[in-house]
Formats: C-alpha cells, sequence, structure tokens
C-alpha cells in the first residue's frame, strides 16, 4: 500500500516545537508554542513537503526529563488541529506508542483524523522506550514488541473497510462492534513501523506498509534495507515497503553561525547530490531537519530547500 509517488525521492518533516528532546530542539522552540506550531505547517503544506509528523509521549518521568523534555504534544490533538489549517501535506504520527492504547481506541482517534483531513493520514507505531510510561498505565513492557505486533494487526482489522471489524488476538478480541465515522482511505490508511532494532526491522517487513528507522546512520541503512527486503520475500509479500530515513541535519547554502559538524550545508546542489546517495540505496523518503534560530529561519529554510535542492534530488 503505497502512498508517495513512485520513482521519486519525496521529503517530509517532523514538526518543531511539538516535541522538545535535547537530541533535536533548537533553543528558541522552548519559548514557542501554538502559533509558531502552525507557521510551519502551513509552510511545508504550501512547499510541497510530503508529510509532517508529530511524536507521541504521554508521560516523562524524572529521570529523563532533563534529556527528553516534557513538552510532547499529543498527535491526535495536533493533528486533527493542523488538518483544518493544511490542505495537501499528509499527517504522520511518527510516531505512536501504540501498544500504550486499546487497538479500538487508536482506530477511532485515528479514522476520525482521517475523515477530517479528507484522507491524509499515515499511521506510524512503534514500541516505545520509556518503562514508567508503561506502568503508569497498566500495560507490560516488558511484552511490549509482542503487545505491538498484536496491536498492528488489530488496527488493520479496525481500520479496515468493515464497519463492524472483526479480530480475535490473544489480548484483544472484538466482534460486533460498529465504528464510524470510517477513514476516507481505501481498503484502510497505511500503516508505517518505526524502530531499528532487529524486532522492528521484522516487524516492519512482515506487518508494515513502510520503514521508519530512528536515524540509523547512512553505511548502517544497506544492511537494514536487505535484511527488510529478505524477510518480506521470505513471507511472500510482493509489494515493497515504502522506506523512509532521517537525514543529517540540514542548512542551506553557508550559515554565519555554528551549526555542528554534522551539519550538511552548503550549496543546493552539493545538498541534493548528497541526499541522492539515500535513493540510491532505496529510500522513499527522507525525513529533514533544518538548523536554525528562529521559527521564521526555519521556514526560509524550508524554502530554500523546497526551491533550490529538492527539483535536483531526482537528478
Amino acid at each position: 500500500m503505497r502512498v508517495l509517488p513512485r520513482g521519486r525521492l519525496s521529503y517530509g518533516m517532523q514538526l518543531p516545537v511539538q516535541s522538545q528532546s535535547t537530541l533535536y530542539a533548537e533553543p528558541w522552540e522552548a519559548a514557542a508554542g501554538p502559533a509558531e506550531l502552525l507557521a510551519v505547517a502551513r509552510a511545508a503544506d504550501r512547499l510541497g513537503f510530503a508529510y509532517l509528523a508529530v511524536c507521541d509521549h504521554v508521560a516523562i518521568p524524572r529521570r529523563l526529563a532533563a534529556a527528553m523534555g516534557t513538552v510532547w504534544y499529543d498527535p491526535v490533538a495536533t493533528l486533527g488541529w493542523l488538518a483544518a489549517a493544511t490542505e495537501r501535506v499528509r499527517l504522520l504520527s511518527h510516531v505512536a506508542v501504540a501498544a500504550l492504547r486499546h487497538p479500538l481506541l487508536t482506530a477511532k482517534q485515528y479514522a476520525t483524523l482521517d475523515q477530517l483531513s479528507g484522507g491524509r493520514l499515515i499511521l506510524g507505531v512503534g514500541a516505545g522506550h520509556v518503562r514508567e510510561e508503561f506502568e503508569a498505565l497498566g500495560v507490560d513492557f516488558a511484552r511490549r514488541g509482542a503487545l505491538l505486533d498484536e496491536t498492528v494487526d488489530a488496527l488493520k482489522a479496525a481500520l479496515g473497510p468493515e464497519e463492524f471489524p472483526d479480530f480475535r488476538g490473544e489480548r484483544f478480541a472484538f466482534s460486533g462492534l460498529g465504528q464510524a465515522p470510517r477513514p476516507v482511505q481505501t481498503p484502510r490508511p497505511p500503516l508505517w513501523i518505526g524502530g531499528s532494532s532487529p524486532a522492528a526491522v521484522r516487524r516492519a517487513a512482515i506487518r508494515g506498509d513502510g520503514w521508519l528507522p530512528q536515524g540509523d546512520p547512512r553505511d548502517r541503512l544497506p544492511g537494514q534495507l536487505a535484511r527488510l527486503r529478505a524477510l518480506r520475500e521470505e513471507a511472500g509479500i510482493d509489494e515493497p515497503a515504502e522506506i523512509g530515513a532521517i537525514t543529517e541535519p540540514l542548512y542551506v547554502g553557508e550559515p554565519g553561525w555554528d551549526v555542528g559538524r554534522r551539519t550538511l550545508t552548503g550549496a543546493p546542489e552539493r545538498l541534493a547530490e548528497s541526499l541522492r546517495a539515500y535513493a540510491a540505496m532505496g529510500v522513499d523518503q527522507i525525513q529533514v531537519r533544518f538548523r536554525c534560530r528562529d521559527h521564521t529561519e526555519l521556514t526560509d529554510q524550508m524554502a530554500a530547500f523546497a526551491a533550490d535542492v529538492a527539483p535536483h534530488l531526482d537528478d
């Protein structure tokens, strides 16, 4: 089940402000809020970005708060709000920690989002990594992988074409329970799997319509992709998964400030040449992140990328 154009490298982005881990948030985001979030989302919609993404955490324990922060906007509420302010860009949960919730609840929320957005949902799910979050909600952290596998299977049924879906698993079972509105997308919205562990790659290969790696370095991606394709072939799945990659931080042009040694900078042609390496590996979409000092610089970088870099991604 593909939703991106074939034969070209698409690009999307995770939104700023809505999640503020110290691993990637810029300093200006701490004082930003809905106005800046909305401006960036509208820019992504206007500039041809394939999707905008929102993360998911319910609560962050004190031991992790210094690194992860506690600012994590709810993905369904945030994407639903942005759906009304955008027209074409797809709306991605990257990723929803689906095992924290009953699949019928998740299906109700995201089917409604797909309906309200005119069929723009991409449901990205992952296993999660914060033990205390699971414990607070009464979910077995040690069994989260197996729980997510069954949740994905249940979501495929619950988001499918049947108003009264049937599903029976070890943990979840439902039959004769109708949910409407149904998703706009048929037979269901695409379901992408996040994570880079062996279990996550297997899950993406066997159960997913797409794969969302968690920042795998370039030299690791070819091996991961080869394994994913082999597992998919072994399972008898003919349709290729839509493959994503998170790029290095970007800055279009020559920055007049320290953007960090890992950031790709320079002329648009140089950036495009570097990013085309992802397509050569078999990647279908790249998730880009721009270094910036405020939201205006961010939208300026997005505009420069869309105008001067993106046209050369498929050269």
